[in-house]
């Protein structure tokens, strides 16, 4: 291990991106399980593109363009949200709609939920945002948001509405409820 990162937040300003491609993946997810549903569509491996997404995003690390990362795995990008939030005691503002995701996955939750394999919730150095997306110039990615300063979850959906704005605490109790 060359160098390593957490997963809190740490600069209000600094951009974040998605970096992998969401589908409706959510066969054995965490969201189905809670609505007492297993799912057919369980998260595939698609590996050419897998291992280009780790070397690409292990490359941005070992440059020193990463502040946080988190995978998106169990809770998909919605709990990955909220765990660098509850870590870094920052807020969050997210934008759905720039998700990497097939132009026929409109629905929120899917899109907050999927469990897709081998993607990454990533802040970036703000000075050093063009750095990066140079980096991810062959892998699927976007900038889907940004740090606040304030403690707060803002998730804005497809269409642009608000669907999630909750404070940092609010998230951490539940969080810690599950426990």
């Amino acid at each position: 291990v060359r160098r390593a990162v957490t997963s809190d937040l740490k600069r209000p300003g600094d951009p974040v991106y998605l970096v992998g491609f969401t589908r409706a993946e959510l066969g054995g997810s965490e969201y189905y399980a809670l609505r007492g549903f297993l799912g057919r569509t369980v998260p595939k491996v698609y590996m050419p593109t897998a291992r280009n997404i780790v070397d690409s995003l292990i490359q941005a690390i070992d440059a020193g363009l990463v502040r946080a990362c988190h995978d998106l795995s169990e809770g998909g990008l919605g709990v990955a949200a909220a765990e660098m939030a509850i870590g870094g005691g920052l807020g969050l503002e997210l934008y759905l709609s720039q998700v990497p995701r097939p132009r026929s996955l409109r629905r929120d939750d899917f899109v907050m939920f999927s469990e897709s394999n081998t993607r990454f919730l990533v802040e970036v150095k703000a000075d050093r945002e063009e750095v990066f997306k140079s980096l991810m110039r062959e892998v699927p990615h976007a900038r889907v948001g940004w740090v606040s300063k304030e403690p707060r979850l803002i998730v804005r959906g497809v269409k642009g509405n608000v669907v999630v704005d909750l404070p940092v605490d609010s998230l951490e109790r539940a969080w810690k409820r599950r426990l």
